[in-house]
């Protein structure tokens, strides 16, 4: 029998039981391949991280993500929520002062922090460049997914893919009510596969609950195994790109709150450099609160 360390975190939030709920598994060398996918349905969180080796040397190590359904090729709140618990516990010595570099299905990728007295924070995931998508002109099949009229989706923006490593099609809707009654049709959804460039769906408006966000957000992902998702790192990112793109930002901090209609408020932080037509840098940050630890018997 096989004794397994693992880690529970609550990402983009500062009190527990806010946020997005992430298992970690910071040595996953001795589970068996055929395991990992079990393992995250058991836990059943938004994503689940296994931790191994670094295939390069000069990276901190290797980290596999995977949702209740499927293995993803990156995504935010458990990068920056593995690299909090790696951190946090002493478990890996940073090879690069004030950065991890983890290697990710996607590629490699960057994770910024600060440790001062107060431990480690201003953990801040660095995605890929943004790869805009095809707008999709069909406002009524949109609306129709999502439980909505075609006039509550606000038409002086674009509803498109965006991607930094996840593609995620963005709708602009036009009040705070509108977004919070949302509902995904699955029916629809899974008839719609072959037409919409992404069937993870952001919706999103400048209407917030918090005077000090800037969007209110919601992320459904049914056909991932995510019917709704708390807080969404690497939609985020390429939500960011997508708002600088339409001059709704400057990109400078863009101050996301996600998860309040299914009871687990986020805030996730977003900085975007360059211009519109030529973005630079592409960062989400958050905060992480340690929740549980235990041993997972195989």
């Amino acid at each position: 029998m096989v004794q397994l360390k693992y880690f529970t975190v609550d990402v983009f939030t500062n009190q527990r039981f806010g946020g997005n709920q992430l298992a970690v598994f910071p040595d996953a060398s001795e589970i068996p391949e055929n395991h990992l996918q079990k393992i995250a349905r058991e836990f059943n969180f938004s994503e689940t991280t296994f931790v191994y080796q670094s295939e390069n040397p000069l990276n901190d190590c290797r980290v596999r993500i995977f949702t209740p359904g499927q293995e993803v090729p990156t995504a935010g709140h458990p990068t920056i929520g593995t690299a909090y618990i790696l951190l946090s516990k002493e478990l890996i010595r940073p090879k690069n002062k004030g950065f991890l570099m983890l290697e990710e299905n996607i590629g490699d990728i960057r994770v910024d922090f600060v440790k001062d007295k107060a431990g480690y924070h201003s953990i801040t995931m660095n995605q890929p460049l943004p790869r805009f998508g095809p707008f999709e002109k069909d406002y009524k099949l949109v609306a129709g997914i999502l439980s909505v009229k075609p006039d509550d989706i606000d038409q002086r923006y674009p509803v498109q893919s965006v991607s930094c490593g996840n593609n995620f099609l963005y709708v602009p809707l036009t009040k705070l009510s509108v977004v919070r009654n949302t509902g995904i049709r699955n029916e629809l959804l899974k008839a719609a596969v072959m037409h919409l460039d992404s069937t993870e769906l952001f919706v999103f408006t400048p209407e917030t609950i918090y005077n000090t966000s800037d969007f209110h957000c919601r992320m459904f992902a049914p056909l991932f195994g995510v019917p709704e998702d708390p807080a969404t790192g690497s939609a985020a990112g390429p939500f960011g790109c997508y708002l600088v793109q339409n001059g709704l930002s400057d990109g400078s901090q863009i101050v996301i709150e996600q998860g309040f209609e299914i009871g687990r408020p986020s805030i996730l932080k977003v900085h975007i450099e360059g211009k519109k037509d030529d973005i630079t840098r592409v960062q989400v940050s958050g905060d992480v609160v340690l929740v549980s630890e235990g041993t997972m018997y195989i």
